[in-house]
């Protein structure tokens, strides 16, 4: 199996962050997540400032990466007004992202499920570059709560040619519930929050039922602007940790991962979710 982890720290870890850091800081942590031998790390979000400030400078961002052979740089957009400016940033992949629900999509894009669907349609139809669709909100919502397993099979048909991720957005589901989803849906990757203490147990599910790419999040830094109570992702060194003892080869330098979480927290101020950043690692034997 070729598995693809993704660090979707630079952007939806920072983006709950309360305070801002600068388009420079941000460029820094997506280069140093290549430098670790990340596959791929998302590197930020083409929305409205004025809508998560946080992810302000989109194009600063992009400017400060220094390419690295072996890493695919992401960007996320919601509508068609974001994807030019992904097109004209030239990042590698593109990450066109709806909620499995309507209120959620009100919320989060302004749109129905329907308008929304349909919006990631023309994109995917007009994209020149790799697409990744993630249906935001597949197992549970915040505000319509449990999701039928149904109305997210049938979301997945309607992306033929793109990588479909699952995302467990407020961090709900168990492993019995993302592994049959996965199976049923032939979703290719699960983005997975840690709310209840599960999101690893489902990372794990989710390569049974067949994913080959998992998101994580460097320090276990994430949520949802418009998610509440939402907590962290996983933490990508506390997944890679679980996943290489496991005989699960991710070709990603731990000890790089955990002077990564050092230094984040150094730059937040705070100590992270993530537990083996400082625990440490332990030999493989």
């Amino acid at each position: 199996m070729t598995l693809i982890l993704c660090d979707v720290g630079p952007r939806d870890g920072l983006q709950n962050e309360t305070e801002a850091l600068k388009p420079a800081v941000r460029a820094e942590l997506v280069n140093r997540l290549a430098a670790a031998g990340l596959p791929r790390v998302e590197a930020v979000s083409f929305v409205r400032a004025d809508r998560v400030p946080q992810m302000a400078g989109a194009e600063e961002v992009v400017a400060g990466i220094h390419s690295r052979d072996g890493t695919e740089y992401s960007g996320l957009v919601l509508n068609e007004q974001g994807y030019e400016r992904f097109a004209a940033a030239g990042l590698d992949r593109l990450n066109a992202t709806l909620g499995a629900t309507e209120e959620f999509n009100q919320r989060n894009g302004n749109a129905s499920l329907a308008e929304a669907a349909e919006r990631v349609e023309r994109i995917l139809a007009g994209a020149a570059e790799p697409v990744t669709v993630t249906i935001s909100v597949a197992f549970g919502c915040p505000f319509e709560g449990r999701v039928d397993p149904a109305r997210v099979a049938e979301l997945a048909t309607r992306f033929d040619g793109a990588e479909v991720v699952l995302a467990d957005t407020i961090g709900v589901a168990v492993p019995r519930e993302v592994r049959a989803l996965v199976e049923r849906t032939k979703a290719a990757g699960f983005h997975g929050h840690n709310t209840r203490n599960t999101g690893y147990a489902n990372a794990l599910a989710a390569l049974e039922g067949g994913a080959q790419v998992l998101d994580a999040s460097v320090g276990g830094l994430g949520g949802c602007p418009y998610a509440p109570r939402a907590s962290g992702n996983v933490a990508t060194e506390d997944l890679v940790y679980l996943l290489e003892h496991e005989g699960i080869e991710t070709g990603v330098d731990l000890d790089a991962l955990i002077r990564i979480s050092e230094w984040l927290e150094a730059v937040l101020g705070r100590r992270l979710e993530g537990q083996v950043y400082r625990a440490g690692s332990f030999p493989i034997e």
